[in-house]
């Protein structure tokens, strides 16, 4: 079992003004059916609030802290503004505490700042994209994630993300400057199946080694067979490939496939 030792972190309890309680769902809906299987305890965790889409443009801010957040795999930096107001925000690589970030137009290429993609040098590495203006920011999120602007014609920029797809975005978009951080998260080995459990992961059976009556597809037969067909769910859906994309409206923003 290996864990991240993070020496530059705050030790401090997180902003109470910017948690919420967060409660688990251990998996069910609204009408207290299992929609996602193998969820249940884990750990009590704390809700906080991020700022994905920078809205306080054109006031700077200090980085007070940079914090450990059990909901996400990145780390998460507080900032303060001018006014008082504390908000927190992905923490970048190379952001550290005490310095001042920006966001809007005529803030700095660096880590940490913010600005539309029309206002963003070409070949700049970002994160935090927005995929509509306003929204906030959904691509590009998670610890070491990165993406390149790689070009821009008339409305549209066009991106390159973690995954290899080149995708058209509205230059009004806004994205954060430099790289996810806590690029070490790739590293971690879990260790043991108790620390899944911690995450709120509960064991899973694979489908070929389930009984012919266990309502499996993939089940039974006459020694260790591997299901005798195509990998399938539960419920007789294809998988490992099967493409369950349906999204017409916004393939044409689609220039390249991750695949």
């Amino acid at each position: 079992m290996t864990a991240i030792v993070d020496e530059h972190l705050t030790k401090k309890a997180p902003e109470k003004s910017l948690v919420e309680p967060l409660k688990a769902t251990g998996g069910r809906n609204m009408y207290g059916r299992i929609t996602s299987r193998h969820r249940g305890a884990g750990h009590k965790r704390q809700y906080r609030l991020i700022d994905f889409g920078r809205e306080k443009a054109g006031m700077p801010a200090k980085v007070v802290s940079l914090e450990y957040d059990p909901n996400r795999t990145s780390r998460i930096a507080l900032l303060q503004y001018l006014d008082g107001e504390k908000r927190y925000i992905l923490a970048p690589e190379g952001l550290q505490v005490g310095d001042h970030v920006l966001a809007g137009q005529g803030a700095d290429v660096k880590p940490g700042h913010a600005m539309k993609l029309k206002d963003i040098p070409l070949g700049s590495m970002i994160h935090n994209i927005e995929i509509r203006a306003g929204k906030g920011g959904q691509l590009a999120r998670s610890a070491g994630a990165v993406a390149q602007l790689m070009a821009r014609e008339g409305e549209y920029a066009t991106v390159k993300l973690p995954s290899g797809e080149m995708r058209k975005i509205h230059v009004e978009c806004m994205a954060s400057i430099g790289q996810v951080g806590n690029l070490d998260h790739i590293n971690v080995s879990i260790g043991k199946a108790g620390r899944m459990r911690w995450m709120g992961e509960r064991p899973q059976s694979r489908g070929v080694v389930t009984r012919p009556g266990d309502g499996h597809p993939m089940g039974g037969g006459e020694g260790k067979t591997s299901g005798g067909r195509h990998p399938t769910t539960p419920w007789g859906k294809p998988t490992k490939g099967y493409k369950t994309r349906h999204n017409k409206l916004t393939d044409k923003y689609i220039v390249k496939r991750r695949k």
